[in-house]
């Protein structure tokens, strides 16, 4: 769909996501390292799953999320998401 089908207005909304989208991949990944945090252990092999999407959607380097998968430690994916 091209973008001259939407109204002005929905055109805004569009292009404030696409200038925004890492910032809220960041906070998302910010809410995911809270929700491991606080998961049951039945549901962490998801969350992971979410993180190593949400960090390759970041573009972090390879290794560095390799590193943290590895591990399964929250607080490396909370200082990432810090240092990001």
């Amino acid at each position: 769909m091209a973008m001259e089908e939407f109204s002005r207005h929905q055109q805004g909304i569009i292009k404030r996501f696409y200038d925004n989208r890492e910032t809220i991949a960041l906070q998302k990944l910010g809410d995911l390292v809270t929700d491991l945090y606080l998961a049951e252990p039945k549901d962490l092999p998801k969350l992971w799953k979410q993180a190593e999407q949400s960090l390759r959607a970041l573009k972090v380097p390879e290794d560095r999320i390799k590193h943290v998968l590895t591990q399964k430690s929250a607080e490396l994916l909370a200082e990432l998401v810090r240092q990001h």
